[in-house]
């Protein structure tokens, strides 16, 4: 698939598979790297932003701040060129998270669409923002439909994803109902992938997954970056990371 192929199914279903974005040993310094950094941060300072269950990390928030690289991750030629297209050249990144489906701590996640973004100020009067609330010492609202529109989020599979391991499932085209739940879960698509091949995804497309098969010994880790188009925002709100701001050209 070519990046305009890519395009096309965005704009049509709301996701598309990068394949082979990232090699074998990218793959397993990022696992290394978070391993070890949310390991600690988890028993010391960061312990806030790092989710864990009997002594299993199993997400963590504020990647962005507890873990040095992260802001960069991200970044190779195929994604900076998709990100440009899709979100015009003054983009940026606006939060960052992990997840890991750990085989021994298996988690489910209903069906749902991602609509709050992180802010330095949540109440502040508005007319656009809705629903404040503090996720792990940062303040958060549910942004407006259009500034939901005009993001992008990339999930790098840190793990090969099979039916196994609790996969991602998607309904192709519902990010075109806005805020709105999915008519119908029966077109659901299972985003199977390898290690090193990222999911670039609309916020507003209704996505759930499954616990692993019991027995598997497979994770399902998973960076996940969020993009806006927008790099100010309105009614005098900003992004909580103002800093990471796109190139201007590709």
């Amino acid at each position: 698939m070519d990046i305009d192929q890519m395009l096309q199914k965005i704009e049509r279903d709301g996701f598309a598979v990068v394949p082979n974005v990232f090699d074998p040993p990218w793959v397993n310094r990022w696992v290394k790297n978070l391993e070890q950094t949310l390991a600690h941060s988890s028993g010391a300072i960061g312990s806030e932003s790092v989710k864990q269950r009997g002594g299993v990390v199993y997400a963590a928030r504020n990647i962005l701040t507890d873990v040095p690289g992260a802001d960069a991750a991200w970044k190779s030629p195929s994604l900076l060129n998709l990100l440009g297209r899709v979100l015009g050249d003054q983009y940026v990144l606006v939060r960052t998270l992990y997840f890991d489906k750990h085989p021994q701590r298996t988690w489910t996640l209903p069906w749902h669409k991602d609509m709050t973004i992180a802010v330095k100020d949540n109440s502040l009067p508005t007319s656009v923002f809705s629903k404040p609330t503090v996720k792990s010492g940062v303040p958060h609202v549910e942004a407006s439909t259009a500034a939901l529109e005009n993001m992008l989020t990339l999930r790098i599979h840190l793990d090969d994803v099979t039916n196994k391991n609790g996969p991602l499932e998607v309904i192709p085209g519902s990010h075109k109902s806005g805020k709105k739940a999915a008519a119908s879960e029966a077109n659901s698509s299972k985003i199977l992938v390898n290690a090193g091949d990222v999911l670039a995804m609309r916020p507003l497309v209704s996505h759930a997954s499954g616990s692993s098969t019991a027995g598997t010994h497979r994770h399902r880790r998973i960076l996940h970056f969020e993009f806006s188009g927008d790099p100010v925002l309105p009614d005098g709100y900003e992004w909580y990371y103002p800093t990471n701001a796109a190139p201007t050209s590709f």
